[in-house]
């Protein structure tokens, strides 16, 4: 209580430095980088990522790009590749005068050669950069090849995929934002019972989501999918705390006369109460942490510190704004469009043998439906843009005119023979998929001494160190025909160099799907043990955690295995997050009603009355929180065109839902069936018991 009336007599004191920090805040925020590439976040041991840091090291190449032209003539081509070598940033372009001066004919060169960069009516380019993928000097670079490539050519390669996936981000997100601030708010003006509450919470939420953002400096650098929608999540699963401290407060004000009194005890009873809530939210973002696809690591650590920052906001700002703003906000009290939920909760005790066999019923098709869309989920980033973005169009034409879905790369140590390197390319282009293999040996042949080169042609292809060969693959990128392509050219590839490296995209995404199977298991065990450990500190019991867990868990059952009855697939992170998020925000639902079915029946009342009124008390707060986070998310969802950000919103709507239906219809059943079990494994329940307490 000293530290609650301490907030309230310093409350003018917390609004001003609260207000100081949003300045340092604000220049956190603008300063933190973004990161848009996925591929980063893969652990740096993988040999796809040290053969990505060979590649920088040792040729000074880094980014990868195709361009196509079509319907250009030679000359403008060579004028337009001319200029692209000038682009800051650029290292290297291959095209066909690369490795044969532009006055000879075309079609006197090899025939791999020219198959190779031309159709009919279309060339095509290689351009290597001498930055990362994501560097914001290669995202530039791109920018500037568009611009003077103009419109009759095409840019494709993961960088123009990061330059657009970034464009379309930061005119998203502020939109993102303002959709979630405008339902969250019409929601909590419905069902609460005041016009101007909603707005207090949102400044006081608002401040600390900025305090949060801008303290992600620390961290260095954050992915894309964190910044959009770590805002939208902490609004979500922080609005909770706002409306106990408000709920609490009010009924403080019938107890004593003093508002200042009310709100110090409203304080107290709002931060023991919100502290077991919000315990359960941290540990579930806490889980992701121990992803290996480090991703999880960013997205959780930033979602932890913005919930415990929205507790702290909880029990110190928002008590000084709402003093502050105290007069308006009585005056513009109305009732709340919840009501009395009495009946709902006595008829849903008296037919409770019906939700049991519902329960049962439910858990199968729920649970095979959710199996189904974790091995459905995709992994090819591009599927996330819309079809009209500069990136797909390219991708598309790559894939129509040159019969290219995805490129390889080869490092291949300097020391193997031009021999051995011609014929491991002869395997490897026999191996399904493969379209040609292109490298310093393969193009000059056995006829054409490397020594007859130029040093500049010669260091494009080959160091001192490595041979490079570029491998173009028809298959898509993450799809299962690449992989086992992938595979196999590994195979071939030690066969010829032990010490050789396959990298490029695919074999990226082939680690990837690798990583992420092992850790949706990893986060998915860690998250629920976590819970369970809380819950049972919490509840001080062993069965109760069983249960509650139960009940949530097929909430999530149910909401990630519906994509596989509606035929839709999930990009890949989306099962990993939700089914932690989703567990550690909405089981509060089944704690607050837990908690007061046990004061109820340590009070002596009887288990269907206890497990009625806990039922009746706790809907109008589980509706309001459920309803919360689905207006949060449901607008966001609709509107995004990224599809990781709109299904992982889409996933937290319909969860908030179906956790919510299943606390309020599926969790009274089991406390009733299960009431002796709960009272001999619960401290202080265990004298519980008798024939009086079966009615």
């Amino acid at each position: 209580m000293k530290l609650a009336r301490a907030v309230v007599k310093r409350r003018m004191l917390i609004l001003i430095l609260t207000i100081a920090l949003l300045i340092p805040a604000v220049l956190g925020f603008i300063g933190t980088r973004v990161n848009y590439d996925m591929l980063v976040y893969l652990p740096k041991d993988m040999e796809t990522v040290i053969g990505q840091d060979e590649l920088m090291n040792d040729f000074g190449k880094g980014a990868f790009a195709f361009i196509i032209a079509e319907d250009m003539s030679v000359k403008d081509v060579s004028n337009m590749k001319s200029k692209i070598e000038n682009i800051p940033h650029v290292d290297t372009v291959i095209w066909y005068d690369t490795l044969a001066d532009i006055s000879i004919p075309m079609e006197m060169l090899p025939e791999k050669l020219y198959k190779a960069f031309n159709t009919d009516n279309a060339t095509m380019m290689a351009v290597f950069f001498d930055s990362s993928t994501s560097a914001e000097v290669t995202l530039d670079a791109i920018e500037e090849m568009r611009s003077v490539c103009g419109d009759q050519c095409f840019v494709s390669g993961m960088s123009a995929l990061v330059a657009d996936l970034k464009e379309l981000c930061e005119r998203e997100e502020p939109v993102y934002v303002a959709i979630a601030v405008v339902l969250a708010t019409i929601v909590m003006m419905l069902f609460l019972d005041s016009w101007i509450a909603p707005f207090i919470f949102l400044l006081s939420i608002g401040m600390m989501i900025l305090l949060n953002l801008g303290s992600n400096i620390f961290l260095g650098e954050i992915s894309y999918i964190t910044k959009a929608l770590s805002a939208v999540l902490q609004l979500a699963v922080t609005m909770d705390y706002s409306i106990f401290l408000w709920h609490s407060y009010n009924e403080k004000l019938h107890e004593h006369e003093d508002h200042k009194e009310a709100m110090a005890i409203a304080v107290h009873d709002t931060f023991t109460s919100v502290l077991g809530s919000s315990v359960t939210t941290i540990a579930g973002f806490i889980a992701l942490c121990f992803m290996s696809f480090t991703m999880g690591r960013d997205l959780g650590i930033v979602m932890a510190k913005g919930v415990l920052l929205g507790v702290i906001g909880c029990v110190t700002v928002l008590p000084a704004l709402i003093l502050l703003f105290d007069k308006p906000l009585q005056k513009t009290k109305h009732r709340s469009l919840i009501p009395d939920m009495g009946k709902l909760s006595n008829g849903v005790v008296k037919i409770f043998p019906v939700f049991l066999v519902l329960f049962v019923a439910l858990i199968p098709p729920a649970y095979y439906g959710y199996d189904k869309t974790n091995d459905e989920v995709y992994y090819d980033l591009s599927k996330c843009l819309p079809d009209d973005i500069g990136y797909a169009v390219a991708n598309n034409k790559l894939i129509e005119d040159f019969d290219v879905a995805s490129t390889h790369m080869l490092l291949v140590d300097a020391s193997v023979s031009a021999k051995e390197v011609r014929a491991m390319t002869k395997e490897m282009e026999q191996v399904d998929g493969v379209r040609y293999v292109i490298g310093l040996d393969t193009v000059l042949g056995s006829r054409i001494p490397e020594e007859f080169l130029p040093d500049s042609i010669r260091s494009v292809l080959q160091s001192d160190k490595w041979k490079l060969l570029l491998i173009n693959s028809g298959y898509r990128v993450a799809s299962d025909e690449v992989n086992v392509q992938v595979a196999e050219i590994n195979t071939i590839l030690k066969k010829y160099d032990e010490g050789g490296m396959l990298i490029g995209e695919a074999p990226c995404m082939k680690d990837m799907i690798e990583t992420t199977d092992h850790d949706f298991r990893v986060v998915t065990i860690i998250s629920v043990f976590a819970i369970f450990l809380i819950i049972a500190l919490v509840e001080r019991s062993i069965s109760l955690p069983f249960i509650l867990i139960a009940v949530i868990e097929s909430a999530i059952f149910i909401n990630l295995g519906l994509p596989h009855y509606f035929g839709q697939s999930l990009p890949f992170i989306a099962p990993i997050c939700i089914s932690t998020i989703q567990l550690g925000a909405t089981v509060d639902y089944a704690i607050l009603m837990t908690t007061r079915y046990k004061r109820e029946r340590i009070a002596g009342v009887a288990k269907r009355e206890a497990v009625s009124t806990a039922l009746s008390t706790s809907i109008p707060s589980i509706i309001v929180s459920g309803m919360g986070l689905f207006a949060s998310t449901f607008g966001v969802a609709m509107f995004s065109n990224i599809d990781i950000v709109s299904s992982l919103c889409k996933l937290l709507a319909r969860g908030a839902v179906v956790s919510m239906l299943m606390v309020i219809f599926m969790l009274p059943a089991l406390l009733v069936l299960c009431d002796k079990v709960i009272c001999k494994t619960t401290m202080g329940m265990t004298h519980i018991g008798g024939k009086s307490n079966e009615k």
